[in-house]
């Protein structure tokens, strides 16, 4: 198991340090943070006693950096503004100057682009960020608004439905099947966490034991239609995440969509306490139907 530190100085020790050694002064450190003078010197202390060497040069009436001050300074500056921005990122949306949307990342890279630009384009006012997320046990404070798939017997009954997945099957344009009997021979990519899309399309076409082929398996929507552009396979995914895919030419839908079990929702509006989030909400809510259709 390799060496990690397990402790790191203290963030008040590092900004006493960046503002005495952008101020050279722990006078005037102190009155832009707000702390005494003494305790700015406190903090710059410590941080010297953690590191094992001095940050400073202190002389009578003033300050200068040692010269590994001068070379740690600018990798703390940088780190305490990745700090302040990681910060006011998450913040954002309670000050009501910023709406979160997350959704999985399928979505979020070949759904959700489009109707942000066009919500970009009508309320330009809005920041958004989008949280694109991979596990669906993530904290529901991450987001004012969240997109999410489930089965239709298991939407919650505050969430509103966007719309149904249809399921299609891809293939590169050059190696696409030409009847649905051809799938039994082809190799198959098969999504872990979906496991009955190969079965919804071995039944809609009347092909028992499709969904048991062999084949290469991931977890991500996104990889499985990668791999069927590299020809590894044939993909099964919703048209909703297919769309870009299919727009650009990268892959072919042969058959005609089928069927399948599983909705998209938007999170409940009740909740959602800025202006700015229900405006967002209710543009999504409308543009549900704008998934995409073969």
């Amino acid at each position: 198991m390799g060496w990690a530190m397990t402790t790191l100085p203290h963030l008040n020790h590092l900004r006493s340090f960046e503002v005495s050694a952008r101020t050279l002064s722990f006078t005037r450190a102190a009155a832009e943070l707000n702390y005494t003078q003494s305790a700015v010197s406190g903090h710059v202390r410590a941080l010297e006693d953690f590191i094992g060497r001095p940050l400073f040069v202190r002389h009578p009436r003033s300050l200068s950096l040692t010269s590994l001050g001068e070379a740690y300074l600018p990798t703390v500056q940088h780190m305490l503004t990745q700090i302040d921005a990681a910060t006011e990122a998450i913040m954002a949306p309670r000050h009501g100057r910023r709406v979160v949307v997350s959704a999985p990342v399928s979505l979020a890279t070949n759904w959700l682009p489009s109707r942000l630009a066009a919500f970009r384009a009508t309320e330009p006012g809005i920041d958004v960020t989008v949280h694109a997320r991979i596990w669906t046990d993530e904290d529901p404070e991450v987001a004012d608004i969240r997109v999410s798939a489930a089965r239709r017997a298991e939407v919650p009954a505050t969430a509103r439905v966007l719309w149904a997945d249809r399921l299609v099957v891809l293939a590169p344009p050059d190696a696409a099947p030409r009847t649905p009997p051809a799938m039994m021979e082809a190799a198959l990519i098969h999504n872990l966490g979906r496991p009955d899309y190969w079965f919804a399309v071995g039944e809609r076409f009347g092909l028992p034991g499709l969904h048991a082929l062999g084949g290469l398996r991931t977890s991500s929507l996104n990889t499985a239609m990668e791999l069927a552009v590299a020809g590894a396979g044939l993909a099964v995914v919703p048209l909703a995440v297919a769309a870009l895919h299919l727009e650009r030419g990268l892959l072919v839908a042969p058959f005609e969509p089928v069927d399948s079990d599983w909705v998209n929702v938007l999170s409940d509006e009740s909740l959602l306490k800025s202006r700015e989030a229900r405006l967002l909400h209710a543009f999504l809510a409308q543009g549900g139907e704008g998934a995409p259709h073969a």
